[in-house]
């Protein structure tokens, strides 16, 4: 998406500190601070998580952790026989611009699966609907995914705020 809009950017792979905290924001703000100085110029980074209603927002911050221990079906384990299934992605993006350091969230909520389905996308996207679909992520196309998923309307948001500048 930063392509498409005339953005160049370019992947560092650099290791930093993830804090465990409540929110994405948190975990957000801590790693711009972090890598701020040890990255030249301005940069962007993202968190992103699965929230669960019934669960009380879990796995939330600690999604990759959770995905990594028990998977989709350690999550769909839990889920057994709770009718609530409202959940969301959210992801927020912390952008470094100019010295300041600027949050863009996006959010796309949905309902959990009661199986795994579709073999695109990755993590949690084979047991999670979008609200207003049938299919899980993992079932439709990455143009409609990016449409639709919390890491694509953060990322408009993001591209908004530097087509300002």
């Amino acid at each position: 998406m930063l392509a498409e809009a005339g953005i160049e950017s370019e992947m560092v792979d650099l290791d930093y500190p993830e804090i465990q905290c409540d929110t994405l924001e948190e975990v957000v703000k801590n790693a711009l601070n972090w890598l701020s100085g040890k990255v030249e110029g301005d940069f962007l980074i993202d968190d992103s998580g699965l929230f669960i209603s019934s669960l009380g927002g879990f796995p939330g911050v600690y999604s990759s952790y959770v995905f990594h221990t028990v998977g989709c079906e350690g999550i769909l384990k839990i889920l057994e026989g709770v009718e609530d299934r409202d959940a969301e992605f959210r992801c927020c993006f912390g952008l470094h611009w100019r010295d300041e350091d600027k949050l863009f969230p996006g959010v796309s909520p949905g309902t959990m699966a009661k199986d795994e389905r579709g073999e695109r996308g990755f993590g949690y996207d084979p047991i999670f609907v979008p609200s207003g679909h049938q299919k899980t992520f993992a079932e439709i196309s990455t143009e409609e995914k990016n449409e639709l998923s919390h890491r694509g309307k953060a990322l408009e948001k993001v591209l908004e705020f530097l087509k300002g500048q």
